[in-house]
């Protein structure tokens, strides 16, 4: 009698035959091997006949539980054959998911497969809470952190095992959808080496907090280049650095100025001479936000009156003198400060010089240094009084809302920024008194914000907020009250349910056990959210990838460079794609005749010989790159040459 063991996954016993039959076309043969000597543990057999020679009926339910589990060679009794199909069809239309496994304990690590990442230095202690890698995942993922080696604990987002404080729980959400994710560091000492190792992957999320690359002594546009470079190759960064810089630039405000959530009079400089004309303008009109590009958390955005309120009637009439007296407010910490438009002018260019005066701000003002490749703007805005009111902050999973944060500032204060005393007010995606906004916002204008930042290429960040704020005026009905931008960030934002798991003075031990368990509920299901958004652009980018090309479209240009070739025909119609990562790069050869009608007889009229795309397609299938070229004699040698990169020819 074959060896009967217990399935873990539902605890039921099965003989390997039964066993690999269920999971074959799931798992590899020595995976379910492997699971069959490690996991699944023997039946304890009873003694006597009965254990032997089962009863009719205990006999039939044996049956039916191998044709439920896999095709059993025997035939059950009729009654038993259909209570057999009966469970197989449950277990199929129940479709449950492969059980995760328990998450990972002090002192084991999770992120050593399936992409080989041997080569880069481990910066952490272990992987606490992660889930075990999927055994065939779907998409192969990273989630990319940064150990800052100089900073306590690595860095002010770090729990005591080195990683932030949230990976674990975005990373868990990504095995959850069937993928594996991998939880890896940037060191920049070894840059080229982990470009390498992330060309293994399928696809990166990418969470090294603003600013820590570079304190830990790397440059911060050379990894930004590295993803760039991935993102060329067809691999995800989420967010890339494009994505990143677009959404979270000041200007993003002006390129979105027509929409609902815009003001039509949003402007931004980049040159001196441009900003001190405009904002003489503007400032004469009505009081105004100054933003710079390059602050956090407040620093650089002024809310800006004329002391005197002598504002024109129609913009344009006339211009501010340098004299005036500005009355001003910082965002980061709401301290107030006076200087007249020509020292604010000259503090925004400059910096703390004798023109510019005494200034109590934290910053040091030069916010166009650099120009605008560097990042040098301002974003000038109409200020909007309901600001005191507060703003909302809309927090997103790619196109999904998961939670609305109202943040009102201390009274007399107008910034609502952490540590200034405001008052945090939690709502879900479903709050009624917002119900305009968030439809308005969801269905009219998310659709148009990556077009309208030129990011028409690119998928809405996984994990991001908009703030909006009030323009209307005091006693707008609510489902006409017009509300606004104010800053788009996808930098990086923080799960706040987390951050019992960071560590600091008082809990330098802290991680992600920490989290209270009730606060863990929801946390998991922003992770299994951004898992399920991932996946959903993974699939729909691989789908994209499979179809074939179309009249006009060119497959072979890659991955050989052939381009020293003369390219003798039309197109590649019916080819498909070239795969990111082929197993071998081949090659069919043709014959272009161009003496002959059609290029010889045996030619489409694209000049592919008849049957070349089946035979290409078939390599691709396979996993192996195909690429179509052709034989002129005239460029003998440069083509033998070109040949020696592919590793199989077919000759047609």
């Amino acid at each position: 009698m074959a060896e009967k063991r217990i399935d873990p996954e539902d605890g039921e016993a099965y003989t390997y035959d039964e066993l690999a039959a269920y999971y074959k076309g799931k798992f590899k043969k020595a995976a379910i091997a492997a699971y069959w000597d490690t996991d699944c543990k023997p039946v304890k057999r009873k003694k006597g006949k009965a254990a032997k020679e089962p009863e009719p009926k205990a006999k039939a339910k044996a049956k039916a539980k191998a044709k439920a589990k896999g095709k059993a060679k025997a035939a059950p009794e009729p009654k038993a054959k259909a209570k057999a199909k009966a469970k197989a069809k449950a277990k199929a239309e129940a479709a449950p998911k492969p059980a995760l496994g328990k998450p990972a304990l002090a002192g084991q690590y999770r992120s050593a497969k399936p992409v080989n990442v041997s080569a880069l230095t481990k910066m952490c202690k272990d992987d606490l809470g992660l889930l075990p890698q999927p055994v065939k995942p779907r998409f192969k993922t990273a989630l990319v952190g940064i150990y800052v080696r100089s900073q306590p604990y690595g860095g002010s987002d770090k729990s005591s095992n080195g990683h932030r404080y949230d990976s674990i729980p975005f990373a868990n959400g990504m095995i959850s959808s069937g993928m594996s994710c991998q939880l890896i560091q940037y060191v920049h000492d070894e840059h080229d080496t982990f470009f390498e190792v992330c060309k293994g992957f399928d696809a990166l999320i990418v969470r090294c907090n603003p600013g820590q690359i570079k304190a830990d002594g790397g440059d911060q546009g050379k990894f930004d280049d590295g993803m760039r470079g991935l993102r060329k190759l067809g691999i995800q960064v989420w967010p890339a650095p494009d994505v990143m810089e677009f959404m979270g630039a000041k200007d993003a405000l002006c390129k979105i100025a027509d929409m609902n959530i815009g003001l039509e009079d949003t402007l931004a400089y980049y040159d001196p001479t441009e900003f001190a004309a405009g904002f003489k303008k503007t400032m004469a009109f009505q009081p105004r936000v100054i933003k710079q590009n390059r602050g956090s958390s407040g620093e650089g955005i002024w809310i800006i009156k004329l002391k005197s309120g002598n504002y024109c009637k129609t913009f344009g009439e006339r211009s501010c003198e340098d004299s005036e007296v500005l009355d001003m407010m910082e965002a980061n910490d709401n301290h107030s400060e006076e200087h007249t438009v020509a020292e604010f002018v000259e503090f925004c260019i400059n910096g703390r010089n004798s023109k510019s005066g005494t200034w109590t701000s934290k910053g040091v003002g030069k916010y166009l240094e650099g120009g605008k490749a560097a990042g040098g703007q301002l974003v000038d805005q109409r200020f909007c009084p309901r600001i005191t009111e507060g703003e909302l902050r809309y927090n997103m999973v790619s196109d999904a809302l998961v939670g609305i944060i109202h943040k009102k500032p201390k009274e007399g204060g107008i910034s609502a920024v952490g540590g200034t005393g405001s008052i945090y007010t939690y709502y879900g995606p479903k709050e009624k008194k917002f119900a305009n906004l968030t439809k308005n916002f969801l269905t009219l204008d998310l659709p148009k914000i990556m077009p309208a930042l030129g990011l028409e290429a690119e998928p809405i960040p996984l994990w991001w907020t908009s703030d909006f704020i009030n323009s209307s005026p005091p006693g707008t009905e609510a489902k006409d009250e017009k509300w606004i931008v104010g800053e788009f960030n996808c930098s990086c934002v923080g799960i706040s349910k987390c951050l019992p798991a960071y560590c600091k003075d008082d809990t330098p031990n802290a991680c992600y056990n920490d989290i209270p368990k009730k606060d863990l509920i929801e946390v998991k299901k922003i992770g299994s959210l951004v898992g399920s958004k991932a996946l959903d652009i993974l699939v729909k980018e691989a789908k994209a990838k499979a179809k074939p090309a179309g009249a006009g479209d060119y497959f072979s240009a890659g991955p050989v460079d052939v381009s020293s070739l003369k390219r003798m025909t039309k197109d590649d119609l019916g080819l498909l794609p070239q795969p990111t990562k082929p197993r071998f790069k081949t090659a069919l050869v043709g014959i272009y005749v161009r003496s002959q009608p059609f290029g010889g007889s045996d030619k489409s009229s694209n000049g592919h010989r008849y049957d070349s795309i089946p035979f290409a397609n078939g390599m691709i299938s396979n996993g192996m790159s195909c690429q179509l070229i052709h034989y002129v004699h005239d460029e003998h040698a440069k083509f033998f040459e070109v040949c020696k990169g592919f590793d199989a020819l077919i000759v047609r």
